[in-house]
């Protein structure tokens, strides 16, 4: 009688997953970071509404938030031989899509999606600084580059921190869809390992028990993130008295945000 259940296929299945647990990762991790970088681009354009650039990257985010990531994947996968024929024929080169490592299109495909979600959270966050703190700065002469550094991005990070790692985790989730531009992560290994032995179950519990350990992972390292970054620092009281002079000289100081 064939088992229902086989416990043992379960536990052999998890090190074969792991072993493609870094390509995940790497998606994972490299998408995040560039997809913050733009997000930030992308908030600041639209909060210093720029002419032009900031309808551009409007309906850039409009789009990329209301189409599905999968369907950006193969925009993405089929998108870019496009623009390499395009180079071709106006620059007489030899570009082939061949060339392109599949990576490179998740990494494109999962950047732009951070970017556009994470740009709303940003900008949700960047009004969340107080308006006198960006006029204190401005009185004490510091750039506008220097008042993102010093001031509105330090502030914006603790209201920023939670959403981030939600989306974070959404990201990681995600990478499961790499397989559509030909990328093996660990869910792609899983459809392999149990096409060979036809035992679904137990692979894709095996793939989910995985994806929930580092859900958990990177839920407690995003609380802990948030726990350090909500613990107040002791202000000295004449620096307190000065900061509040400083507010009330310059409450007619020009928004940045």
């Amino acid at each position: 009688m064939e088992q229902l259940f086989d416990i043992r296929l379960f536990f052999s299945s998890i090190p074969e997953l792991l072993e493609f647990l870094p390509i995940s990762l790497l998606i994972t991790g490299v998408s995040m970071i560039f997809g913050l970088l733009l997000a930030l681009v992308f908030a600041l354009v639209r909060n210093t509404k720029i002419p032009v650039l900031s309808q551009i990257v409007t309906v850039l985010v409009s789009f990329v938030r209301g189409t599905p990531i999968i369907v950006q994947l193969y925009l993405t996968y089929n998108g870019i031989p496009l623009l390499l024929k395009y180079i071709n024929m106006q620059y007489g080169t030899d570009l082939s899509v061949n060339d392109v490592p599949p990576l490179l299109f998740v990494f494109v495909t999962f950047a732009i999606n951070e970017a556009a979600y994470n740009s709303e959270t940003l900008r949700a966050a960047f009004g969340s600084v107080d308006r006198y703190q960006i006029e204190a700065a401005e009185s004490l002469g510091m750039t506008f580059p220097q008042i993102l550094r010093r001031v509105i991005i330090p502030e914006a990070a603790t209201v920023a921190i939670p959403p981030l790692g939600n989306s974070l985790i959404s990201l990681l989730k995600g990478t499961s869809l790499a397989f559509v531009a030909g990328v093996t992560e660990m869910t792609a290994q899983g459809k392999i390992i149990s096409g060979s032995n036809f035992r679904y179950f137990e692979v894709y519990l095996a793939l989910a028990v995985i994806y929930w350990v580092l859900t958990i992972i990177i839920e407690l390292v995003i609380r802990f993130l948030e726990d350090r970054m909500m613990i107040k620092q002791p202000v000295n009281r004449s620096e307190k008295r000065k900061a509040i002079e400083v507010k009330e000289n310059y409450s007619q100081g020009s928004e940045f945000f």
